[in-house]
């Protein structure tokens, strides 16, 4: 019972940890799990550039001339101004001598009577007591008697004088004296008589250009040339989790053998390739390494040369085959990790040769 708690907690750990990880969550057993960060995709593209402009040669046409003759003037024309004096008259010129006025006339003011008549007391009433004659009691208070008494208003007519009209004046008015005395005036204003003066020319000759400088132009065209360059084709990024055979994350061997001193794919190599890369490249986005060796036979640094071109090599005929180049990466070794005790100076057999001229790959996890 333990072990059965013991085994559900250590898989419930690892799930958390795969999640964690972000590794796949249903993994098989035996099976191995490389996580691919896709790549960049580039694409060659061939671009026509420029590299001379087109431009124009001139030549120059001197000018042309020919001979004209032209009438100029040699003086030119003018005015003369001859004065005529104004003529006079003499006219009768009326004045004012005296000028009208108004003169003013008074007229006294006019007065009459009228009446007015102004109450010089109001109307006014009250309680009065008055004793009683013939009182038969002792007591006077007892014969007194209480009377409401009235009394008119009293009145008084005073006489005044009104103003009939307020004096004025009546205008009265006295005609102007009228004069005349004489003035000579213009009758025909002084002016000045213009009289034209003509122009004098004569004929000349000289020489005009007939025809003007000019050029005649030649164009010679651009030059062009075509380049291939290498453009971002698709965006990489995208990580993913690809099931691979265990056995493909160690370096293994293709059966690929060259010619002594040669970087070329035989066409047994070629199939090879076919037979082995090309599926698990077309069927999963995982990378590969090509690793290429020599044996130790020849100059070291020829052959750490050598074996880069093998690798390369096998790159460049997968990206033939629609592989895209940033899934693939190529290292060459040279004689440095031979698989036998064949190095320099040690006498080996041709077969024992071949077996260090190889070439390997494996899965990469990126």
């Amino acid at each position: 019972m333990k072990q059965k708690i013991l085994l559900l907690v250590c898989f419930i750990a690892g799930i958390g940890f795969s999640q964690a990880q972000g590794l796949p969550t249903n993994p098989e057993p035996g099976k191995c799990y490389v996580k691919c960060i896709t790549k960049d995709e580039f694409k060659e593209v061939e671009e026509t550039i420029q590299t001379s402009p087109a431009y124009t040669t001139l030549q120059v046409v001197p000018a042309t001339y020919k001979t004209v003759e032209e009438r100029v003037l040699v003086k030119e024309a003018s005015k003369k101004f001859v004065y005529v004096p104004a003529v006079y008259e003499t006219v009768d010129v009326p004045y004012v001598k005296q000028e009208g006025r108004t003169d003013l006339k008074v007229v006294p003011a006019s007065f009459g009577n009228d009446s007015r008549t102004f109450e010089i007391y109001p109307k006014t009433s009250g309680w009065e007591y008055k004793v009683l004659e013939d009182c038969p009691s002792v007591n006077k208070d007892d014969c007194v008697a209480a009377c409401f008494v009235e009394y008119p208003a009293q009145s008084r007519d005073v006489s005044f004088t009104t103003l009939a009209s307020d004096a004025s004046t009546n205008s009265v008015p006295v005609g102007e004296q009228s004069a005349t005395y004489k003035k000579r005036v213009i009758k025909t204003p002084a002016r000045m008589d213009e009289i034209e003066i003509p122009a004098e020319y004569t004929t000349i000759k000289r020489r005009v250009i007939d025809t003007p400088a000019s050029t005649t132009s030649t164009t010679v065209p651009a030059q062009y040339q075509t380049v291939t360059r290498t453009v971002l084709d698709k965006k990489g990024g995208i990580t993913t989790w690809e099931e691979v055979d265990c056995e493909l994350l160690d370096p293994n061997v293709l059966p690929i053998f060259y010619e002594l001193g040669s970087a070329r794919l035989t066409p047994s190599s070629k199939k090879t390739i076919d037979d082995t890369l090309l599926p698990i490249l077309s069927d999963s986005n995982v990378s590969i390494e090509i690793m290429s060796h020599t044996d130790s036979r020849g100059n070291d640094d020829f052959n750490q040369s050598l074996s880069q071109q093998r690798a390369n090599s096998v790159v460049n005929y997968l990206v033939s085959k629609g592989i895209s180049r940033s899934r693939l990466s190529a290292r060459g070794f040279g004689e440095s990790r031979l698989t036998n005790r064949c190095a320099n100076g040690v006498e080996c057999s041709e077969a024992q040769h071949q077996r260090n001229r190889r070439t390997e790959f494996r899965v990469l996890s990126n």
